[in-house]
């Protein structure tokens, strides 16, 4: 897609909500599944419109460990469906964002002698479902070949390792593509915009009561069907809409949060990610390189609550330093952190489910209640295309869609990819630039402030590409979703939040809110949740 980069004006889109007009398919929650829900129903020439509460990927789907993989922790635990579905749509990511997703190399260190080949041959499995998806064979490798791939592992007690292949991508512009992809097909997208009410008529879901969050002005939408895709939020909506026709609705969701500490890149030079698949708990360790820094993660915590800025226990940063002790050459501190986040995992309760989140299905489900309103959540990054596809699936076979073909999104570029023929891309171990926007980088380079430097990767060019083309409309976009540094040094995207919301300004005019303190409170927390003491 090689056309000009789409504006996104907010009184023109705000003008088109207000037309009277009955969609095919109403859609809250701009996550990665309603954002891949709106492409896949757009491409297919339904009529679309999605809203979001707060900003595209503001939660879970900008929140994960950046990787797209098949799951190596699901071909453990056996669920070979899920592994294979993973692995086939890791490969449409990669190949329809080169520039936001690409192939990367693991190790497997191995300080106990079993350890290389009983995970070599569980990762040759791996390999075996990936089938023509794979992205490189398994490798087995003596201690001398694992420390030259990964030079900060600790050395002492080394064995040998495991080689491997999956996928890395940047979550939150991932997601964005994917909406702007499906508005470039026609689709409606607003952002700051809640849905309030599922209006109904006769009892069935017949729209939406929403409301603009920066005016307070109201809006009714029409549509024949009604996808509720509001992740871990999921149960609020199913709710209401239950409540409305007096037929109250258990919970299905039971949240999980997985924390991220980034360090400098220095801890474990190189770009070759670490995998421990199994630390004393039970549970994963990564050691990601990404856009310049290093990510270390991740817990599963189960939690009651839903916050929307979920903060990490005390006990899951110790957790994640004190395995990375021993599996480091050169350990971090708390000192060291850069930043620190959590994204809410929308496990899906089985009947019964207790508390323990890794005992719950990774498995996205999709429920139709009485009113024909359709709930989809749960489910990987990795499938949000299966999961569209599904989704329109089960619309049909309940009637509120009409059909009109089968999924065309196999093989789609999203807006920006490049041809893989053009030349070599920037791997996303690298620091962020403007091959992130890939064939949009000469639009980029096109407006004021191209060589203006606000911050590590970001330009006065970027923000004001984020306010003209990508929905940008606080300070908090620009520096945790259009660029990455909220999550990759906290402290510098406090530093350029005022350079930020000054170009904002001249954006979207003088008298728009950029949430400038907000930014620099959030910025403070990042910062905080790794140097606050242990409890």
């Amino acid at each position: 897609m090689d056309s000009a980069p789409l504006p996104t004006d907010r009184v023109a889109l705000l003008a088109r909500l207000a037309e009277p007009k009955k969609y095919d398919i109403a859609i809250v929650g701009g996550g990665a599944t309603g954002l891949g829900v709106a492409l896949d129903a757009a491409q297919r020439g339904h009529s679309v419109v999605l809203v979001e509460a707060h900003d595209f990927a503001k939660g879970t789907s900008s929140r994960a460990t950046k990787l797209v993989h098949g799951g190596v922790r699901y071909l453990a635990q056996g669920n070979i469906g899920l592994v294979r579905e993973a692995l086939h749509e890791r490969t449409h990511i990669l190949n329809s964002a080169p520039h936001l997703a690409q192939p990367l190399p693991f190790v497997m260190p191995s300080y106990k002698l079993w350890e290389t080949p009983f995970y070599g041959v569980g990762l040759k499995m791996y390999d075996a479902l990936a089938g023509r998806s794979g992205l490189g064979a398994t490798e087995w490798l003596n201690s001398r070949e694992a420390l030259n791939l990964l030079p900060g592992a600790q050395p002492h007690g080394l064995k040998g390792g495991v080689k491997y292949w999956d996928g890395q991508f940047d979550d939150a512009r991932l997601a964005l593509a994917i909406g702007r992809t499906a508005a470039a097909h026609g689709a409606l997208l607003i952002n700051y915009c809640e849905a309030v009410e599922v209006l109904h008529d006769a009892g069935r879901a017949a729209g939406l009561r929403v409301r603009d969050a920066e005016s307070g002005r109201q809006f009714h939408i029409q549509a024949g069907c009604i996808v509720n895709a509001t992740g871990a939020w999921v149960d609020a909506l199913r709710q209401q809409d239950a409540a409305a026709a007096g037929q109250p609705t258990a919970p299905i969701v039971a949240p999980s949060q997985g924390v991220h500490v980034v360090v400098d890149a220095s801890f474990s030079p190189g770009d070759h990610a670490l995998l421990v698949p199994s630390t004393g708990d039970g549970r994963v360790l990564f050691a990601v390189p990404w856009l310049g820094k290093l990510i270390l993660g991740t817990t599963d915590t189960p939690r009651r609550d839903l916050p929307l800025e979920p903060a990490p226990l005390a006990r899951e940063v110790d957790f994640i330093l004190r395995e990375a002790v021993k599996y480091l050459r050169r350990a971090p501190t708390r000192a060291d952190i850069l930043s620190t986040w959590v994204g809410l995992r929308p496990l899906v309760k089985p009947g019964g489910a207790d508390s323990d989140t890794k005992a719950i299905s990774r498995e996205h489900t999709v429920l139709v209640a009485k009113s024909g309103l359709v709930t989809v959540t749960g489910g990987k990054w990795t499938t949000y295309r299966a999961m569209a596809a599904d989704v329109l699936t089960r619309c049909t076979q309940a009637g509120v869609l009409l059909p009109r073909g089968a999924s065309q999104t196999a093989g789609l570029k999203l807006v920006g990819a490049p041809d893989p023929s053009a030349g070599a891309l920037v791997r996303l171990s690298q620091p962020p630039g403007s091959h992130l926007y890939g064939t949009e980088a000469g639009a980029l380079a096109q407006l004021p402030g191209a060589d203006r430097v606000l911050a590590p990767g970001l330009t006065e060019a970027m923000v004001r590409f984020a306010a003209r083309h990508e929905y940008a409309r606080t300070v908090e976009d620009v520096l945790a979703r259009r660029s990455r540094l909220l999550f990759l040094h906290a402290a510098e995207a406090g530093r350029a939040a005022p350079a930020v919301a000054e170009v904002l300004a001249d954006e979207l005019g003088a008298g728009h809110d950029t949430a400038l303190p907000a930014m620099r409170a959030l910025a403070e927390r990042y910062i905080q949740h790794g140097l606050s003491a242990p409890a």
